[in-house]
Order: C-alpha cells, then structure tokens, then sequence
C-alpha cells in the first residue's frame, strides 16, 4: 500500500526512512539475532544506543555541559507533577502563562503542591493572541516561570522567549521541539514527549540545569526525583526502550537531513503556504489567531458549518490526506505538520483545499 499524508497532532507522521530502519532492524538488531525491543537495558548495547541517542540530540540543540538529557517515561502530563515536585522548595509559588489546554493542565497540577500565581494569559476576541512580555505579571521571588511554547490544540505559538529574570525559566516543547533553533540557556528546565518531533509515544525528554537539580519536596515518588533520575542516568528503573532507540533514529535522521536549520526553514515554508491560502480565501476559511502568534506546527481553521467540514474532512481522507479533525475541544479542521511531514504533504492539502472550495463555495 502507499504512505498516506498524516497530519495527527501525535502520535504524529514518523520519517519514511526511520521507519523503514526500525522494520529492516526489528528482528536482529545489528547482528545479534535479537530485536532491540529485547535487549537488557543495562546491556552495552543498548547503553551504546542511549549515548548515540543523547549524543545526537545535543549536537542537533547545541546544549550546554551543564545540562543534563533525561529519558522517562510518563509522557509530559508526568512533568506537570514533576517539575513543582522538584522546583518546589524553600520557594512553592511558582509563576504560569496561561494560553490553552495544555497550560490549564499544567497549572491544574501545580496547584496540588503549592501556589501558582497566573502571570499572563490569552487574549480572546476577533484575533486570539499571547500576552507581550510588558503584559506579564511576574514574581521575582517565584521558584520558576512556566509556559507552553506552542499549543497543539489552540494553534497558538511564542514566537519569542519570556525574559524571565533571575527565575529558571521552564518550557514544555513537546510540539515544537527541534522544529527551529533556541537557545537552550535560556531555560532552566525544558521537556517534551517524543510522539511528535522526535519518535513515537512512550518516552519524554527532559533537558534540565545542573544547578537546579536538587532534592525534591518530602513524599515525591524516587521515580519523579531528577535527582534520582540524573544520578542513575534515566535508568533507575527500565526505561522505555523501544521509544529512546526511535528517538535515537530519528534524532540520526535529522543530523543527515541538514539539522535543526533544515527542518526550521521547511517548516517555515510549509507553514507560510498553508497560512498563505487562507488568507487568501477568508470567505471559506477562516484562521482566528493573530499572525503573530500563529502556530508553525498545528494549522488550525474552520470552514462555514460544521456540515461542510465533515464533507471536507471526508473528502481530504479519501484522497490520503487523514487526521485533520480539530481537538474535540475545539473542532474545525487542524493540520499538525512537523518536522516529519513532507513540503508535499502540504502541498497537496492546499490543492485539495483549493478544489473543495471551487466545489462546494
């Protein structure tokens, strides 16, 4: 059968030629008549593929010796417990910006261990748009500023980094994590689940400052320690194998890609072409965030009736282009197009596009 164009939000469109790697190793990886889907984890060979994995992934995001690279398990709603477990000290009110469902999520959880002070959140009206860092109510004293960079289901991203002060700055990237170049300085603390950017579901990175690795607060679970987790190298317990060996792939396949520079100027293309017909069609699709806070990875946009967008989605399907349903929280049509999602991918979706409106306009 032929690979059809996937614009899941995540578990999200894996790279051809990963795929294809981790189907030609499945059943003997590297000779060793066994699959690395059973190899021990303490093993030397898989040890070797962690170290390729982390190695990779700091070449790709320049990170400093100073940080350390955690592979867990949990996904990233685990981080929304994990990080006031472990930043939550002498200090427990922690600093939120509030832009959409996941950042709800996050506070949410915050709130279990200490005080959470809304230091901005989004504007809504004719244009959805982020607070400007002038608008940010911030806490000197605060033991960390937390924000979602992009939000997959509001498709609304930063297209700047809070200046958080002298107050670690942390950032839940799960969706947009490798998609362009950041300075990982600027963060203290930084996490993402794998299943969009970087493999599929089941693993999470956390890239963290060594200073700010400490004891946790009293009853946290050893597995939600980072100190635990940093001092044993994320193998404290079995990790999640099979997902850090398909990060690893993919982390490789990027490298001979061209790296971060090469997926930041795809995806910006990608983007641009998508947003640019839009725009030019507002009579039948209609794209509500400001344009400077529009997501690169999650295009979202609603057609007249939800009558004609189950027609849409029907027809895009039939023609290999799939999972374009809006959240359910939202509804619409969203088209996630990550790093792994081909420039014709888009490119095909904005010919439907422009077909299903001489048809149906």
């Amino acid at each position: 059968m032929s690979r059809i164009y996937n614009f899941n939000a995540g578990p999200a469109m894996l790279p051809e030629d990963v795929l294809k790697q981790a189907q030609a190793e499945l059943l003997d990886w590297h000779g060793i008549g066994m699959s690395v889907m059973e190899i021990g984890h303490r093993t030397p060979e898989f040890i070797a593929v962690a170290e390729q994995a982390e190695a990779d992934l700091r070449d790709l995001m320049a990170i400093p010796k100073n940080y350390r690279v955690l592979f867990l398990a949990g996904g990233a709603t685990a981080q929304f417990a994990m990080v006031p477990m472990n930043f939550f000290g002498s200090k427990s009110t922690a600093d939120y910006i509030d832009t959409g469902i996941w950042s709800k999520k996050a506070i949410a959880e915050a709130k279990r261990y200490g005080t959470v002070n809304l230091a901005g959140e989004v504007r809504k009206g004719d244009l959805i748009s982020i607070p400007t860092q002038s608008e940010l109510k911030l806490d000197p004293n605060a033991a960390y500023l937390h924000y979602t960079p992009n939000e997959t289901i509001e498709g609304v991203e930063f297209q700047w980094v809070p200046d958080a002060g002298n107050v670690p700055l942390v950032a839940d990237m799960s969706s947009m994590i490798l998609s362009r170049p950041i300075d990982v300085s600027a963060y203290g603390l930084i996490y993402a689940g794998a299943q969009k950017n970087m493999g599929q579901a089941g693993v999470t990175v956390v890239i963290v400052r060594d200073d700010l690795i400490k004891d946790p607060i009293p009853y946290t679970p050893m597995l939600y320690s980072y100190k635990v987790e940093a001092e044993n190298k994320s193998f404290y317990n079995t990790p999640p194998t099979y997902s850090w060996y398909m990060a690893g792939l993919v982390f490789a396949w990027m490298k001979k890609k061209g790296g971060v520079k090469y997926f930041s100027e795809l995806n910006q293309r990608k983007a641009k072409k998508l947003y640019g017909f839009i725009d030019r069609h507002p009579e039948f699709y209609r794209n509500n965030i400001h344009p400077d806070c529009r997501s690169q990875m999650n295009v979202v946009f609603n057609l007249n009736s939800d009558e004609l967008t189950q027609r849409f989605l029907d027809g895009a399907a039939k023609v290999g282009l799939v999972n374009l349903k809006g959240h359910r929280l939202s509804g619409g049509v969203r088209a996630s197009i990550y790093n792994a999602m081909p420039e014709e991918g888009v490119d095909q979706l904005v010919a439907f596009m422009q077909e299903f409106e001489r048809t149906n306009g």
